[in-house]
């Protein structure tokens, strides 16, 4: 890893949280991702399973983690399984956790290796009424692999057919959109690497160069500063790239006069942060960029100050899409007629600005969270309007990451980004 320890206190907690939502005499399982194979004998990098790591702070393959807090005997109520290591791998691969250091990185006592999972596994069973399995049930996601987690769902429900069986995600969506300091602390970090990046960039961009350029400039930067890389795909958009909502070819070249779109972030430690800018390819707004680009922050202003607890994300919507039509009318991009006829399934801003304005973040891009209840403090959301005008051959978003506090506007996690349209054209013209 190449993100500073970070204190296993926090990974105690997290663990409270989830056990003190288990029914009783129950057992939990987690397990770390596979590496993924290529071809030959090719891997992607690994990335380890965000709830694993959310439970125990382990960023190791082949690792488990059990959770028994009504075991007979305290050395039974978390468990850690790990890959065992030997000089082998120590010299092929480097040295993997050893025992000792995994307790000071998860603050868990009892750790076995690998092998023992199955013997181990038994006993805990042959006490327990009940198993928590660990399923994606996250509303985004589309899972065509067969992950390890799902090897062992489908294996459990053939060992152990007579135990009762729940759901570590409803838990896991609860306790992980609300975050501790700690992690909110991170998620700032990964939000200061992408400002550094950010930097990087505006004294770099010029007509010519080409969308690729700046990616190698974005990541050159977020690993000098001990980010593994980009939080997600990034989004390197010019011209009329932009107006494609995802696109990541990134290999056009950027036009004088163009503008730029920037969905791009830095991740740290597993927490990510998620940042969109727009800027001009040669430095300066045309007028007309300059009044869509104030609507399209304006947009993101308002929106934000409606992030509070208690605020349902559905509604939340609603009101965002009032605040974007005025903007749209004030632009000539609709008339009055346009919103008098609009279809309420499908409104009239919806031709100009098609997703959403916010999503939960913190360990993943898009994290966990329940849109149907509440928003709580210590939630954490991107606010990310935009406008978009292929007749115009160009589009604007913008998204900062914000916390949600008990009382008051939310924290803007980048506050120190520039995006007022003069801090960006002054610093692309130093």
């Amino acid at each position: 890893m190449k993100y500073h320890q970070i204190n296993s206190a926090l990974f105690v907690k997290n663990r409270r949280k989830f056990t003190a939502e288990m029914k009783p005499n129950s057992v939990a399982v987690f397990n770390s991702n596979d590496i993924y194979p290529v071809s030959a004998d090719s891997t992607l990098p690994f990335a380890q399973h965000r709830d694993i790591f959310y439970l125990s702070g382990v960023d190791q393959e082949e690792s488990i983690l059990l959770l028994f807090p009504d075991a007979p005997y305290e050395n039974q109520k978390e468990i850690l399984f790990l890959k065992e290591t030997n000089d082998h791998i120590a010299v092929w691969e480097g040295e993997k956790l050893s025992k000792e250091r995994a307790f000071q990185v998860s603050g868990i006592r009892t750790v076995y290796w690998l092998q023992d999972f199955h013997k181990v596994l038994n006993e805990m069973m042959t006490y327990a009424d009940t198993m928590y399995i660990n399923t994606n049930e996250h509303y985004r996601a589309t899972v065509e692999t067969e992950t390890r987690e799902a090897r062992f769902v489908k294996w459990w429900k053939e060992r152990y057919p007579a135990h009762n069986v729940a759901k570590s995600n409803p838990i896991l969506q609860r306790i992980r959109s609300v975050k501790e300091s700690e992690e909110i602390d991170l998620i700032q970090q990964a939000c200061d690497i992408t400002e550094k990046g950010f930097r990087r960039l505006l004294s770099f961009v010029k007509p010519n160069v080409t969308e690729y350029e700046i990616e190698a400039e974005l990541v050159h930067e977020f690993i000098r500063n001990r980010s593994k890389g980009f939080a997600y795909t990034p989004i390197i958009a010019s011209g009329n790239n932009a107006n494609v909502l995802h696109y990541i070819e990134n290999n056009q070249q950027c036009k004088a006069g163009d503008l730029i779109l920037l969905d791009v972030a830095a991740e740290y430690a597993n927490y990510s942060s998620d940042m969109t800018r727009t800027i001009p390819v040669s430095g300066k707004f045309s007028d007309r960029q300059k009044a869509v680009y104030n609507a399209v922050l304006n947009v993101k202003n308002e929106a934000t100050k409606m992030l509070a607890p208690g605020t349902l994300w559905k509604q939340y919507h609603i009101e965002v899409g009032k605040i974007i039509t005025s903007e749209l009318l004030g632009l000539g991009l609709l008339d009055k007629a346009d919103v008098q006829n609009e279809n309420p399934e499908w409104p009239a801003y919806k031709k100009y600005f098609m997703h959403g304005t916010s999503h939960h973040m913190g360990l993943d891009t898009h994290d966990y969270g329940l849109l149907h209840e509440p928003m709580k403090a210590n939630m954490v959301f991107t606010v990310e309007p935009g406008i978009y005008i292929p007749n115009e051959k160009f589009g604007i978003r913008l998204e900062d990451n914000v916390v949600v506090q008990e009382k008051g506007e939310p924290f803007n996690l980048m506050r120190n980004i520039p995006i007022e349209v003069d801090e960006i054209e002054s610093l692309m013209n130093q």
